[in-house]
């Protein structure tokens, strides 16, 4: 969390949010309203703030990690575009940015992010997986490393399988991979394993993967432990042999 988002969340007099994300917060003032909702009721609780802000309340919205990625920053726009309410007109709204998954996985284990690379959802709740599967293939021929989030849950425990099915037909079986699980959090562990070594049984919506293009080098440090970067720098692919 950044000072920024520590500082907006103090001063604020209500507190918009998923459960989890609210709590993950950490410790609110015995005098600020919290209005926690189901993870999937986005939308509402964009209205619920922007309502709440309106009145003249200085509201909150919580996310996880960035709120411009894949999270609630894209709702409450998406609320204000869509829906006409003249009370929302005099809200004056601020996003307040934080540190996505992605930069924090790679941050303990190097710099797999240090070229050009790309952020896909594997959840297919707004979106068809078809389109998740063409842009994993797209992403692959364009080498481009790949950070991948909500890539697993009880309910859809085959999408990461035959993402992972793709990387494997068209990348070295030795790519690095890094697997992030509650990075930032009290339990937070980090894995630096191959492609060919994934294990998808112990990948869930918790577990953010980096999957390095074909220039992602692993390196020992002098403690044993290992760096992960991608150089910033391609080879001309284009030059004569």
């Amino acid at each position: 969390m950044t000072p920024a988002a520590r500082y907006a969340l103090d001063s604020a007099e209500d507190i918009v949010g998923y459960t989890t994300y609210v709590r993950l917060a950490g410790a609110l003032r015995p005098e600020q309203r919290v209005h926690a909702s189901d993870n999937r009721q986005e939308l509402e609780r964009a209205r619920t703030a922007l309502d709440l802000a309106a009145s003249g309340r200085r509201v909150v919205v919580v996310s996880s990690g960035d709120p411009g990625i894949f999270a609630m920053a894209s709702a409450v726009l998406e609320v204000l575009d869509q829906e006409a309410n003249p009370a929302w007109d005099a809200v004056s709204l601020d996003i307040v940015p934080g540190l996505t998954a992605a930069q924090v996985v790679a941050s303990r284990v190097g710099a797999p992010l240090g070229h050009d690379f790309c952020v896909l959802s594997l959840s297919d709740n707004l979106k068809p997986w078809a389109l998740i599967e063409r842009r994993i293939e797209y992403a692959i021929a364009a080498d481009l490393v790949l950070a991948l989030y909500n890539p697993g849950s009880q309910a859809r425990p085959w999408q990461i399988k035959r993402a992972l099915e793709l990387l494997l037909q068209l990348r070295a079986p030795t790519t690095p991979v890094v697997l992030g699980r509650d990075v930032g959090r009290v339990d937070e562990t980090t894995q630096i394993v191959t492609l060919a070594e994934v294990n998808p049984e112990q990948i869930d919506m918790r577990t953010t993967l980096i999957i390095g293009s074909s220039q992602t080098r692993r390196f020992t440090r002098a403690d044993g432990e290992a760096w992960v970067y991608t150089p910033r720098c391609y080879p001309d692919l284009t030059a004569d042999a």
